[in-house]
């Protein structure tokens, strides 16, 4: 493993540090002949979540319920990449997506507020409910006269 120097910015106060950042390219599962059983294309980027710098508290709580399932033994985010065939574009695409779990993270979400029905929708509803009842009972057996 070795650690990678450049920083993820994600805005301009929310930033991963590269000292943050630990790499692992390892051989990619799958089809793919020679190749695959010859080259380490495939990334494993791990991420120190509590080294992450700028977020707060409610920020790194939404983190911590967005990544709980990738996370390894000693805390640390994982995310792989094995997409293409070159190791240095699988290291971008890993990067963007601890960018995209992090914007996520920053997104606050929208507040949820109980409505009701109007009365005509209620009215609308039932008169629906109605019809259907009564296009099924219409396909039973005739009653006897």
């Amino acid at each position: 493993m070795r650690i990678v120097s450049e920083p993820i910015v994600v805005t301009e106060t929310v930033r991963v540090p590269g000292r943050a950042l630990t790499m692992r390219a390892v051989r990619s599962s799958g089809p793919g002949g020679q190749n695959v059983n010859k080259v380490a294309s495939k990334i494993d980027l791990r991420v120190d979540l509590d080294a992450i710098e700028g977020l707060s508290d409610r920020a790194r709580g939404r983190l911590h319920t967005l990544t709980v399932n990738r996370l390894d033994a000693d805390g640390r985010l994982v995310v792989t990449s094995q997409e293409s065939r070159d190791q240095s574009r699988n290291l971008e695409i890993a990067r963007e997506k601890v960018r995209r779990l992090l914007a996520a993270a920053l997104r606050e979400p929208r507040v949820r507020r109980a409505t009701r029905p109007s009365t005509a929708a209620r009215e609308r509803r039932i008169e629906g409910k109605k019809q259907r009842g009564s296009l099924k009972r219409s396909r039973g057996r005739p009653e006897p006269e």
